[in-house]
Formats: C-alpha cells, sequence, structure tokens
C-alpha cells in the first residue's frame, strides 16, 4: 500500500492593491509590484521595524547602489541603461542622498567646499577682480559696506550651495555627449552618467572630510592649511581620473589612447565646472541678498 503526500500550497487571502485598485492573491501586485502590508504596519513597532529594516537591510537598493558606485565603475549607469530598475536607487535619488550625507558631514566638520566665503572671493579665486567691483557695487546700491555684508553673504551662500549643487549636473553632461556622440548612446545616458559620477563625488568628498575632521581633532588646520587642501585636492583628482578612465570603457567602450585623451578632457571639465559653480553661487548669491 502507498501513500501519497501532496506538497501543501498556501493560499493567500485576497487583497486589493491600494494602487491598481485591483484584487490580487498574491504576496505582490503582478502589475505594479506593490506588496502587501502587514498586520502592524500601521502601528508605531511596524513603523520603527520598517526603518531598521530599510536602514541595516546589506542587499536593499540603496547600499547595493552605494556599493555599486564606489566599486565598479560605470555599471550602475550601464544597469539603468539596460532597465534594471529594482535592484538600485534611481539616479537623481542616489545623487540626492549623496548631498545629503555629505552636506550632514560638511556641517559636522565646518569644512566649506562647493560655498566659499567672500573674503575667498575678493582676495584668493581667479576671479577676485571681478567680485571686488562686483561686491563694492553692490554694497553701495544697498548702503551698506563691506564688513556688514560679509556674514550675511557668508550665511547665503552656504544656503546656496546646498540647494543648486545639481546645476553641475547637466553642463558636465554635455562634455560626455560631445565626445562619446559615435556610441549611440542618447542623451539621458549621459545625464545619468553625470548623476553617477557627482554621486561618486559627494561620496569622495566624505571620506575626505572624515580626514579634514581627524586633522581639527588633532590641533591641525584642517582644509585652512594650504598644503593640506592642496593634498586633498590632488588625491581627488587622482581618483576621479581613476573612477572616468574605467566608466568610459564601461559606459561607452571607450579604448587605447583615445580613452585616456577623453578622461583627461573630462578632469578638464570636472575643475571647470567647480570652478564655474563657484562663480556662479558669487553671482547668484549677490543677486538674492
Amino acid at each position: 500500500m502507498k501513500l501519497s503526500i501532496a506538497p501543501t500550497i498556501a493560499v493567500l487571502e485576497p487583497w486589493t492593491c491600494p494602487t491598481c485598485i485591483k484584487t490580487v492573491s498574491t504576496s505582490f501586485c503582478p502589475e505594479c509590484g506593490e506588496c502587501r502590508l502587514p498586520a502592524n504596519a500601521l502601528t508605531l513597532r511596524g513603523f520603527v521595524s520598517q526603518v531598521v529594516h530599510a536602514c541595516t537591510n546589506i542587499d536593499g537598493p540603496l547600499l547595493r547602489s552605494f556599493r555599486c558606485v564606489l566599486l565598479r565603475p560605470g555599471l550602475l549607469t550601464v544597469a539603468y541603461l539596460e532597465g534594471q530598475r529594482k535592484l538600485y536607487t534611481l539616479p537623481l535619488q542616489l545623487f540626492l542622498v549623496a548631498n545629503i550625507l555629505f552636506f550632514a558631514m560638511q556641517s559636522l566638520t565646518g569644512a566649506k567646499i562647493f560655498s566659499t566665503p567672500l573674503d575667498q572671493h575678493l582676495h584668493s579665486d581667479m576671479w577676485s577682480g571681478v567680485a571686488q567691483k562686483l561686491v563694492a557695487q553692490h554694497v553701495q546700491t544697498r548702503r551698506t559696506t563691506e564688513a556688514q555684508y560679509t556674514p550675511v553673504f557668508n550665511q547665503a551662500v552656504a544656503q546656496n550651495g546646498k540647494s543648486l549643487i545639481v546645476l553641475m549636473v547637466l553642463p558636465f553632461a554635455l562634455l560626455p555627449a560631445l565626445l562619446f556622440r559615435g556610441s549611440g548612446r542618447p542623451f539621458v545616458a549621459h545625464i545619468v552618467f553625470s548623476l553617477h559620477f557627482y554621486a561618486f563625488l559627494m561620496f569622495l568628498f566624505c571620506v575626505f572630510l572624515i580626514g579634514v575632521g581627524v586633522s581639527l581633532l588633532a590641533g591641525g588646520r584642517g582644509l585652512d592649511s594650504e598644503s593640506f587642501d592642496h593634498a586633498l585636492s590632488i588625491a581627488a583628482l587622482i581618483v576621479c581620473a581613476t573612477y572616468l578612465f574605467i566608466a568610459a570603457r564601461t559606459v561607452y567602450g571607450a579604448k587605447g589612447v583615445r580613452r585616456i585623451l577623453k578622461t583627461v578632457l573630462l578632469i578638464v571639465a570636472v575643475v571647470g565646472t567647480f570652478l564655474g559653480y563657484r562663480f556662479v553661487l558669487l553671482l547668484i548669491t549677490l543677486q538674492t541678498t
């Protein structure tokens, strides 16, 4: 006598997808991917559980994107262009998260990378002559003095530096569109490439700001030390050049000497965009304060 044991199949109670407004009998909606809410989803315990899971899940899209953009240059851009949306965080979201982390680190260390104080615009930057004329005209129009205006400018430029950093992305995207126009990539690909690169740059600056913090705790001058500032700048250029060299092959299939030359042009564009951004911040802040 033989006994046959049939496998037990769990049957889910039908539920209504809140997005599609359709009755579903599976854990996830086959139309939009919405998942069925657990019984405690709207309780405080359930909310805390979701936050802990989001922050500690090493296989989550955000941390997976972090690892990819830091350790495998260009792969995240290719994954997006091939349609992989569930595994990774979207480019703009990743860029915004990187910005939040960067400005949090900047606030902790007190260092200023993008938001240049007025004194530096007037005496240290390559456009100091132009800045002096603009500021002199501005304070005269406002019937104030440079000493009174300086703290107002410095506070405003710090805020503008946080909210307008996305302005660097699109100008930088124009150069890959020109250099790799024969790659067959649409213009959106160059924007995605730019977003991923600047997200990487923000993460890199976070690492450097840790070094700045250590320097300050050890009694050093941080970025106020010219030699320390120059060392970090050179290190940033080397790391960015390496990233772009690898990414150019991964995303655009660049090879040989042309790959090297295009990487050099991209690095020049990074520096130019950075300097241009600081000058634009000067103009915007003068107009809004």
